[in-house]
């Protein structure tokens, strides 16, 4: 059971990146009182707002109430169903609305995992963007990101880390062997020679790790990923938020008093991070609770293609929601070199974007 504190608190940022209107979501929260079962649960009182949303039609509103229902990950029935629910609702809309994007199973070795696809294809295959988000988003709040990339010319896939939704595969230390997998089984359909990766959180830890020893992955855009010290650092780990032990512990199959030992060997070191010959962009928060200050002198002492961003927000810059898409495609095509009106476009959105979020501070 969470502690509702906690839930109410650390579910701001992904309400905003799911674009809950923050009327609703304080609406919900209202009527949360606790984190068992029954009305005025967490996951009673989201999973009714979503069942409000589906019967009303708002399909994609659904899945997001249906997802946040189940955060921050599945530990029972009831999240079971949420996230079921969620899952649902997601198919219902995709075949109404977006039949392009469409499933995938891949058999890595190690377990199976099912992603979402737009664009793959043998007679006209393009470049590749990889979009994951961290340790409690489902691949069905991020895949309506698929539609966009038509326009970036870019096929893609949107997946989720090990232990959640469908990837069966354990949390571990050879986790990042999911990219390579994903990327062998779309080779034929995709320019896999060209792919980048938009990867949040724990998430860009696998992804350059992954970057390591994968010369396909040519460039990564993250924020707020671990690196080295939040692995390593048993003091900050003695910090963190529960809901982050609790959910990297449920993950990883440890319980939570066993996960620094367990995952101290994850870290990526100076002469790792100095390996990367491809550019890095990183989003760091500054008031950042559960990513260590350490990690972004880390990166400005190591990597030698670094595009550092600062916010002055918490974890996941739940402030500069909006803005944080746009500088993420944004650094997508800078990396790839595009100079043509559609860089001018994101780049003026994004700063845009950011001028509203320091006015509204």
């Amino acid at each position: 059971m969470n502690d509702v504190a906690e839930l109410k608190q650390y579910v701001e940022v992904h309400a905003r990146a799911q674009r809950i209107p923050d009327e609703e979501r304080r609406l919900v929260l209202d009527r949360v009182h606790h984190d068992g079962d029954g009305e005025g649960s967490w996951t009673a009182e989201w999973s009714r707002a979503g069942q409000e949303a589906e019967r009303a039609g708002r399909l994609q509103d659904a899945v997001r109430h249906y997802t946040t229902a189940r955060f921050p990950y599945v530990d029972g029935p009831a999240r079971r169903e949420a996230a079921d629910r969620a899952a649902a609702a997601f198919e219902r809309w995709r075949a109404a609305e977006a039949p392009v994007i469409e499933p995938l199973t891949v058999d890595t070795g190690a377990g199976t995992l099912r992603a979402w696809t737009t664009g793959l294809s043998a007679r006209d295959p393009k470049p590749l963007l990889l979009f994951s988000g961290g340790i409690v988003s489902t691949k069905e709040q991020w895949a309506p990101v698929l539609l966009q990339l038509p326009r970036l010319g870019m096929a893609g896939i949107v997946l989720e880390l090990p232990g959640i939704g469908d990837n069966a595969l354990r949390y571990d230390a050879d986790s990042h062997r999911l990219f390579p997998a994903l990327l062998d089984a779309v080779g034929e359909r995709a320019r896999t020679a060209d792919t980048h990766a938009i990867a949040f959180s724990f998430s860009g830890h696998l992804a350059l790790r992954a970057a390591r020893e994968d010369q396909r992955l040519r460039g990564v855009v993250t924020a707020g990923a671990p690196l080295r010290h939040f692995f390593t650092d048993a003091d900050w780990q003695g910090r963190l938020p529960r809901i982050t032990v609790d959910t990297l512990a449920h993950l990883a199959g440890v319980e939570p008093a066993a996960l620094g030992p367990h995952i101290r060997d994850w870290a990526l070191g100076e002469a790792d991070l100095a390996a990367l010959d491809i550019p890095l962009a990183y989003l760091v928060s500054g008031r950042d609770e559960v990513i260590p200050p350490q990690e972004a002198a880390l990166l400005r002492s190591s990597v030698r293609r670094l595009s550092l961003l600062t916010n002055d927000d918490v974890h996941g810059s739940p402030r500069h929601a909006a803005e944080t898409p746009l500088w993420a495609v944004l650094s997508i095509l800078r990396m790839r070199g595009v100079r043509d009106p559609r860089r001018a476009l994101f780049a003026v959105l994004w700063r845009l974007a950011r001028l509203r979020a320091r006015r509204s501070a």
